[in-house]
């Protein structure tokens, strides 16, 4: 069986193409190594609609991504480990938030910086958390509310 040199041309064509799709699908899920960055910590309540990859966002700007989720069985919280890049300085005082885009939109993390002149170091932990709120739960907490009224 002997092939032509175009079908091996088109061949090798469609294997860079596909390629190159594969390395578009990975960066935007957030799997590609990161062109470098530094770990911090976080300690929830609620981490309610997150998961590896997601958004850590500041000024709505993403400045990395969420790269560990476990239970603390000791405190019964969830400990989130984020990758911000090495440009960022955060100070000791930011705080960090589970947010959401909108009603149907999803979860990202926020960074709020704070005043300190003292900025976090590489593995730090940031202390002043805000867990993910459950609209479901707000939502029974209004009817409830308003039916006792009646």
């Amino acid at each position: 069986m002997s092939e032509s040199p175009g079908e091996i041309i088109a061949g090798g064509v469609v294997l860079a193409i596909a390629a190159g799709f594969l390395l578009y699908a990975a960066q935007g899920a957030g799997v590609a190594a990161s062109g470098g960055g530094y770990d911090l910590t976080a300690s929830f309540r609620s981490v309610e609609g997150v998961a590896l990859g997601t958004d850590v966002r500041l000024a709505g700007v993403k400045v990395g991504t969420v790269t560990g989720l476990e239970l603390n069985p000791k405190t019964f919280r969830a400990d989130l480990r984020i990758s911000v890049g090495e440009a960022l300085e955060l100070p000791e005082d930011s705080s960090i938030a589970i947010s959401s885009e909108g009603l149907l939109g999803g979860n990202f993390v926020e960074l709020v910086p704070g005043g300190s002149p003292f900025n976090l170091e590489p593995g730090g932990e940031i202390t002043d958390t805000q867990g993910a709120l459950s609209l479901l739960g707000l939502l029974a907490k209004f009817v409830s509310s308003s039916g006792e009224g009646d």
